[in-house]
């Protein structure tokens, strides 16, 4: 499917299409870079309820889920734990971003990291000068995506971090 023909949107999770969205799942490579979209909801339920922002999409071409997005904002410090601090105060985060394996190598990664990004740019708990996310050394696929939209890698990885932060001037 060329990308002429694609219809490539973000629909907020919602009780009609979550289990659609907990069924999708990486290749083999990917399940070791991402955590699974129901660990991934969950969180984002924690989150919430703790008055946190947490915003999980599902990624479609027309009405097909074809992967999994979540966004954060002022990810809050937690003292218990060094890995959950936010990484820039008053930042967005791509949290998690996923393309089903079937649907992977066709574009859609491209086309959907391009949309949260136009919608993290709406500003929409906020503003902020920086998006941020973070990754597995080892995950090629996912550095060069996110380098091809101007995400830079931090030069050092925040302590008891095992992933890369990159960061991304917003305005």
């Amino acid at each position: 499917m060329d990308s002429d023909s694609r219809n490539i949107r973000l629909e907020k999770v919602n009780t009609k299409n979550f289990d659609d969205l907990i069924d999708l799942s990486p290749d083999e490579e990917g399940k070791e870079y991402v955590a699974s979209n129901i660990y991934s909801l969950a969180e984002a339920y924690a989150n919430l309820s703790e008055g946190r922002y947490a915003q999980p999409f599902g990624i479609y071409d027309g009405d097909t889920p074809v992967g999994f997005l979540m966004i954060g904002y002022d990810i809050v410090e937690e003292e218990d734990d060094p890995k959950e601090q936010y990484y820039i105060e008053k930042s967005y985060l791509i949290w998690r971003f996923m393309i089903d394996r079937k649907f992977m190598h066709k574009g859609y990664g491209k086309a959907a990291m391009k949309l949260a990004l136009d919608y993290i740019r709406t500003f929409p708990c906020g503003p902020a000068e920086y998006c941020w996310l973070s990754y597995e050394p080892h995950n090629t696929r996912a550095k060069e995506l996110y380098r091809s939209f101007g995400f830079v890698e931090e030069p050092q990885m925040p302590e008891g971090w095992d992933e890369i932060p990159a960061v991304l001037k917003l305005k």
